[in-house]
């Protein structure tokens, strides 16, 4: 497959014959930075941060700057990261159904501009980390390394490997947020990111069997595509199984947390297995996706409510 870097002539002209479609500018640039995406990954920092004040002690009335800095920061760098990724991959987002209407393939928006939009808002949103703590700004830039150069334009296109690979960008957040309270950080934050490092694969690769056809169209080597659901399925399985334990070293935010993040793990774990036995692995695939969303969503929430209420 030709690298998009040596096609923008042909992927300009194939753009020049599509009918532009009727969007706002606002529309469109919600699709390249992926709102999303960009939500998921802030109720993680949030929490991150918070519980850096937790575990440190110190006030959220001290710092709010800083958390303003810190929010605003990693969405940037994250909104950055994705507009150069739908800008690489304009080559492929016209076969995929989901990706077909970025302003990359209908040309509302011109490639330079996104390209130029995608470059200064990551290197701002290094610049606004710069103003919490310098590793802050460190752990963003290598998120966004990671996920534009080692995920984005090395791996995607070659290796089944390649989720893992993105995986280490999602789980930066977390320690961004961190960061900007204490540098030093602590073995929980090692935690958190180890969460989201291993919740990331049972995730994306239900995602990937969901999108099979699509991806296999654009030659994308998921691993559903390269090996089939079965082997996808036991992947699947062994992640969410790694996830079980790592509660216990939050055991600090106490039992209800525990419990709870046990009951979310366990659940996951039992629904991953009962995928052995569904005969529908595309409405399996769903399901799994969808309670990996609830999964993230409810164990960083918990991990801010059982903090509460907090000493200002």
């Amino acid at each position: 497959m030709d690298n998009p870097r040596t096609v923008e002539s042909a992927s300009t002209d194939m753009i020049g014959q599509t009918p532009v479609r009727e969007s706002s500018m606002l529309a469109d640039i919600k699709s390249l930075i992926k709102v999303g995406i960009i939500n998921s990954n802030l109720i993680t920092t949030f929490a991150g941060f918070w519980l850096a004040l937790h575990f440190t002690g110190s006030s959220f009335i001290d710092h709010w700057v800083t958390f303003l800095l810190t929010m605003a920061g990693t969405a940037l760098v994250i909104a950055g990261g994705c507009i150069i990724n739908n800008w690489y991959d304009r080559d492929i987002d016209p076969i995929m159904s989901r990706t077909k209407n970025r302003p990359t393939v209908t040309g509302t928006m011109s490639l330079s501009l996104i390209k130029g939009l995608g470059i200064s808002t990551s290197l701002l949103g290094v610049v606004v980390l710069l103003f919490t703590t310098v590793e802050a700004a460190l752990f963003g830039a290598f998120g966004w390394f990671v996920y534009v150069v080692l995920y984005t334009m090395w791996s995607k296109r070659r290796y089944t490997i390649n989720t893992v690979i993105g995986s280490f960008s999602g789980a930066v957040p977390p320690l961004i947020g961190w960061a900007a309270i204490d540098p030093g950080l602590q073995l929980e934050a090692i935690i958190l990111f180890l969460i989201m490092f291993i919740w990331q694969t049972p995730h994306f690769l239900a995602l990937a069997m969901k999108k099979k056809e699509d991806y296999k169209a654009a030659g994308i080597p998921m691993l559903p595509v390269v090996h089939g659901f079965e082997m996808t399925k036991r992947q699947i399985v062994i992640y969410v199984a790694c996830l079980l334990p790592l509660p216990i070293y939050l055991a600090s935010l106490g039992s209800i947390f525990l419990v709870i993040a046990f009951a979310l793990s366990a659940g996951w774990l039992v629904l991953g297995i009962y995928g052995f036995f569904m005969k529908d692995d595309y409405k399996w695939a769903t399901w799994m996706f969808v309670y990996s969303l609830n999964y993230l969503t409810i164990m960083f929430l918990m991990m801010v409510v059982v903090t509460l209420p907090f000493p200002f």
